[in-house]
């Protein structure tokens, strides 16, 4: 049963673990459903052309919106089906994605996430993503590091372009401009290969052990990006802008690495 920290003790010190461990419970409440709606029946609606959502997304959503709203009424969420909520004023706001790997859940490939990150006052404090399939509960605390299920992890050392595993991810409407085409060809050559997984906030936590070197992409939410970024930054890996420098979650872009390759990165997605 998860033991909700009351407002009023937000600012205390420690508190921050216990919110993180709540969000823990939440992501692994929320990971069930997904479980169990993969190896079931679920349905598809399109809201674009390709752009799709199940009735798993819509289950797990309702079950995070309910648990924070019923514990902290007076905050703000930010979540992937339902738009802003609460509290417009609030210092803290939750960024949810109830799942980040739509595409790939509906064909049943196992690569797919929840994502629940607390920012306050603009800024991730605490962020955790979790692949139910794998049972892999990645989760960061601003100033105190990162962690995959019990294990404190690090970003790799790998110090070149030419022996790193990069990736990346693609818009929804490939017909648009800065689709990412000319960067993925660019880089392809240059690396020991740029893959395409599906699942942003995977991604980021996949820079954040070590499993890839580097990630970017553009046309992203908030809610793709805001708990990864903060798991990456914990890692000791750099998180920064594609167009600028500063990392901005409300910019749609990402560039993520493990440091020692980031220049030479991000003046190849610029060139």
């Amino acid at each position: 049963m998860i033991q909700w920290v009351s407002e009023s003790k937000m600012n205390i010190n420690g508190v921050n673990l216990v919110l993180l461990e709540n969000a823990k419970d939440l992501a692994y409440a929320a990971g069930k459903i997904l479980r169990d709606k993969l190896y079931s029946d679920f349905s598809i609606e399109y809201k674009g052309e390709i752009d799709l959502v199940t009735d798993a997304d819509m289950a797990s959503e309702r079950l995070l919106t309910k648990a924070i709203t019923t514990a902290y009424p007076r905050h703000a969420l930010l979540t992937e089906e339902g738009g802003k909520l609460g509290n417009p004023d609030s210092e803290y706001l939750w960024v949810i994605d109830p799942l980040d790997g739509t595409t790939n859940f509906a064909h049943r490939l196992p690569y797919f996430s929840v994502s629940i990150a607390l920012l306050e006052n603009g800024r991730p404090i605490i962020g955790v993503v979790y692949n139910p399939i794998a049972d892999e509960m990645f989760a960061a605390e601003l100033g105190r590091g990162a962690w995959l299920n019990d294990s404190q992890i690090k970003v790799s050392q790998t110090a070149d372009l030419k022996s790193s595993l990069l990736c990346t991810g693609f818009p929804y409407n490939m017909h648009q401009p800065n689709n990412n085409i000319e960067n993925y060809a660019k880089l392809v050559v240059q690396t020991q290969g740029v893959l395409r997984l599906g699942s942003a906030a995977l991604d980021l936590c996949y820079v954040a052990c070590g499993r890839l070197d580097g990630f970017w992409e553009m046309h992203l939410n908030p809610w793709d990006i805001a708990a990864g970024a903060l798991i990456v930054q914990e890692a000791g890996g750099t998180v920064s802008g594609i167009s600028r420098k500063e990392f901005d979650l409300t910019t749609g872009e990402i560039l993520a690495s493990n440091g020692l390759i980031h220049q030479a990165l991000a003046e190849q997605l610029k060139g």
